[in-house]
């Protein structure tokens, strides 16, 4: 769901984006010198099970989480944020940090905390938050990365950045049933993250992190789906891993490597097909683009899957 407070009189704006935060995270004291003038926006995306992704414009402000404030409601969160503009800063225990835009850092609700936030603009961050219950990383493992910049443009962080970028702009879309199996998914790959940098290992951890590298190396195999010579001994070998060990990753996920790369190719022929801007390209054009290399086996393997030809799906589809 997406709010703004330009649907408000100007009076009410201040107070309705306080409520907001406190409703949808936990209460804050917030100052700011636009409380006349307000301006914010909220997109609110709810997985279940008490964890949800936002993105939340705003303008200059402080954000202050007493003791106070702590003893009279504490929903008991790990808070990632994820900034996307603006210049921040963020303390919490000992720890003080100036992240940058691309930078993700880890709050405890159940911890005091300030953070300001400077903008001639508006600043714009991505949250997740998690109750604690859901985080199988030791409580004293993640206090120490509290109001730390976390590494976000290589390995694990670049993967739960680009997730969660990718559910505030698709989650809209999204039906319930689609938004609630997405959990499991958003739980694993954070505490594979979370994990990573706090040297701790356990049955549930190591889980995590395959699956964080499971997500890795899908995403691999769809930035590369025109790749003929794309097979699983070539993802096995980008990934510095044995075929066994990459048919061990996908035997957990119910399907082969092989099976996996076809699906996603067909999905990717299925999509431009329907799109009417690729109307120009023939079908022979559309299946090699996506590795296909006979195209006689893609139409029948296309037809098998979405049981009807190519060339019949386009018309049916991508044709006004």
């Amino acid at each position: 769901m997406t709010f703004s407070s330009r649907d408000l009189p100007a009076a009410e704006r201040f107070s309705w984006f306080c409520d907001l935060v406190a409703r949808d995270m936990a209460p804050h004291e917030i100052v700011t010198e636009h409380a006349s003038d307000f301006s914010a926006s909220a997109t609110l995306l709810s997985l279940g099970d008490g964890i949800g992704v936002s993105s939340v414009m705003f303008p200059a402000m402080q954000s202050i989480r007493s003791r106070r404030l702590i003893r009279r409601s504490d929903p008991e969160l790990w808070v990632l944020a994820l900034v996307v503009k603006g210049a921040m800063q963020r303390e919490q225990g000992r720890n003080q940090v100036d992240p940058r835009p691309g930078d993700l850092v880890l709050y405890d609700t159940s911890q005091p905390y300030w953070a300001s936030i400077a903008t001639d603009d508006v600043a714009q961050s991505i949250v997740l938050h998690l109750p604690r219950r859901t985080v199988p990383v030791p409580e004293q493992a993640l206090r120490r990365m509290v109001a730390t910049a976390l590494p976000s443009r290589t390995g694990i962080g670049a993967l739960l950045s680009q997730l969660l970028a990718g559910l505030v702009e698709q989650g809209p879309k999204l039906e319930a049933g689609q938004t609630h199996r997405l959990t499991s998914a958003v739980v694993d790959l954070t505490t594979a993250f979370l994990a990573s940098l706090s040297d701790v290992d356990g049955p549930q951890t190591t889980a995590a992190r395959r699956v964080a590298q499971l997500h890795q190396i899908k995403s691999f195999i769809r930035s590369r789906l025109g790749e003929p010579e794309l097979t699983p001994a070539a993802v096995a070998a980008a990934h510095h891993i044995s075929l066994r060990a990459l048919h061990y990753l996908f035997r957990e996920d119910g399907r082969t490597v092989g099976e996996f790369i076809r699906e996603q190719r067909l999905e990717r022929c299925r999509a431009d097909l329907a799109d009417p801007r690729l109307a120009g390209r023939s079908v022979a054009e559309i299946a090699i683009r996506a590795g296909f290399s006979d195209a006689a086996a893609f139409s029948r393997a296309f037809k098998s899957r979405y049981a009807m030809p190519p060339g019949e799906y386009r018309r049916s589809h991508g044709e006004p």
